[in-house]
């Protein structure tokens, strides 16, 4: 199983993940701050993990003929700040001071464009399988260690679901939120009790 070293932003990175450089990002608008994290769930081809595809993917690199689905997403140019694989590992596409391409048309507390401002993280999974132990354990210290690193999003955590309702369904009935709020209160509080 993988085992991350603690995590640490420095400069937009997420020091601890492995970085894997997409294209497809832009420029946050002027002056706008980190207010959000959205979480999704990915996988290529749909419920089935591993093989690569999704780096492949978030890199345009993706060879469309490998799989009858990946002819549905010929094309498409998306990205994620963050991927959490099932073995629990962490990859960086794209820097928190640039705008990632995951969230799509969306709002969130009626303010348009969630992209702009949220950090977007992907968990390795489907709308139909449940998450892997280890990826909440990964997934609560790397939202700690962001809500410390951008204190607006401390209180603003949501699913690609709650942003994009009419579109989209991940993280899916499978992700306990409950479960991982309640290990991200405890993992903040041991912080806290350590500073």
């Amino acid at each position: 199983m993988y085992t991350a070293a603690p995590f640490q932003v420095l400069d937009g990175q997420l020091i601890g993940a492995r970085q894997i450089p997409s294209p497809n990002y832009n420029q946050r608008p002027e002056n706008t701050e980190i207010q959000l994290i959205v979480i999704h769930n990915i996988s290529l081809p749909p419920s089935q993990f591993g093989g690569g595809y999704i780096e492949k993917f978030f890199q345009n690199q993706l060879d469309w003929s490998v799989h009858p689905y990946f002819q549905t997403i010929e094309g498409m140019q998306v990205s994620t700040h963050l991927l959490i694989l099932r073995t629990g590992e962490v990859l960086q596409f794209v820097n928190f001071n640039q705008r990632a391409w995951h969230a799509g048309r969306s709002s969130y507390l009626a303010k348009n464009e969630c992209n702009d401002y949220s950090i977007g993280i992907e968990l390795e999974g489907s709308d139909d399988t449940d998450f892997e132990e280890v990826q909440y354990s990964v997934l609560t210290e790397v939202v700690a260690t962001l809500q410390q690193a951008y204190p607006k999003t401390e209180s603003h955590l949501a699913g690609h679901s709650d942003i994009a309702p009419m579109r989209k369904t991940d993280p899916g009935p499978h992700f306990q939120w409950v479960y991982f709020r309640d290990l991200l209160v405890q993992k903040k509080q041991n912080m806290d009790w350590h500073k």
